[in-house]
């Protein structure tokens, strides 16, 4: 286990150079997540024979990408980043991947839940664009999209970030001296393998179109929930509740909560319409 212990001593999350610019591993896990959660949902489409094209498919997958980078990079700043007036002032820094002493670092700091915001607001646009049933494309990609969060999850493990708590465990991995959980891989193994095998199983017992994206908010925020447990709360923020409760889990409980209210909603009302 001792090299597993200090893995990140002997791995550099520097990929390789492109051009005198650094490409990481997290950036490759990334294109990875999202390459594999539309051939994902593309297999999906074939094998159930559902009414959706791939060219559909495909430009469907350009609005929410585009709204789950912009939902995520604002999410960050709105809900975790301490200095967020700063940004009304110089809003370009959002996106501005050098840091102070002009070092290219990418762009840091990403929100999973302002992601989520982003992705329904792509698909609100996309079924505005190509009147798409709604409910249909969200249920394809919340099937498939968890296979994208597994190498999302490895991306943030080999970028070393996203840290887990401390632990004396012998499945830590050193950070900085202290040996902490390898947090992100519970994640990949919770919000990624978990979540897509309920969704793939409960994908043909739906009761009506739009339920599985329901069934995944609730399915992901209690697997976010329970690994952030493990997982050590933002530094700037700390835990929020009773000495235990981090941002990301207060968030995932309002997602489970809105989750199952919806479900209640739009499951009455399926009943009422077959009645």
């Amino acid at each position: 286990m001792d090299f597993w212990n200090h893995i990140y001593s002997q791995f550099d999350p520097v990929a390789f150079s492109l051009l005198g610019f650094p490409v990481h591993w997290y950036g490759l896990m990334y294109v990875l997540a999202l390459l594999t959660a539309l051939y994902a949902a593309k297999w999906i489409v074939k094998k159930d024979a559902i009414d959706l094209t791939q060219k559909q498919l495909d430009d469907y997958f350009i609005y929410v990408e585009i709204g789950v980078i912009l939902g995520a990079r604002l999410g960050y700043i709105i809900f975790y980043d301490p200095n967020a007036g700063a940004y009304w002032s110089a809003p370009w820094q959002i996106f501005n991947p050098y840091n102070a002493a002009g070092e290219f670092v990418g762009i840091r700091g990403m929100s999973y839940h302002g992601a989520v915001i982003g992705f329904f607001i792509g698909s609100y646009l996309f079924y505005r664009r190509y009147k798409v049933p709604m409910g249909r494309v969200l249920d394809v990609a919340v099937t498939a999209i968890p296979v994208g969060y597994i190498f999302g999850r490895i991306g943030n493990f080999l970028n070393q970030e996203l840290v887990g708590r401390a632990t004396e465990l012998p499945i830590g991995i050193y950070v900085d001296g202290v040996l902490r959980h390898p947090s992100q891989l519970y994640e990949a193994l919770l919000e990624g393998l978990a979540v897509f095998v309920i969704l793939y199983m409960y994908r043909l017992h739906k009761r009506f179109e739009g339920e599985l994206v329901l069934v995944y908010g609730f399915a992901y925020g209690l697997a976010r929930f329970v690994a952030e447990f493990w997982r050590e709360p933002d530094v700037q923020l700390g835990f929020i509740y009773g000495g235990w409760m981090s941002k990301g889990q207060e968030l995932s409980l309002y997602m489970m909560i809105a989750a199952v209210a919806l479900w209640l909603y739009f499951r009455r009302r399926a009943l009422h319409v077959n009645h």
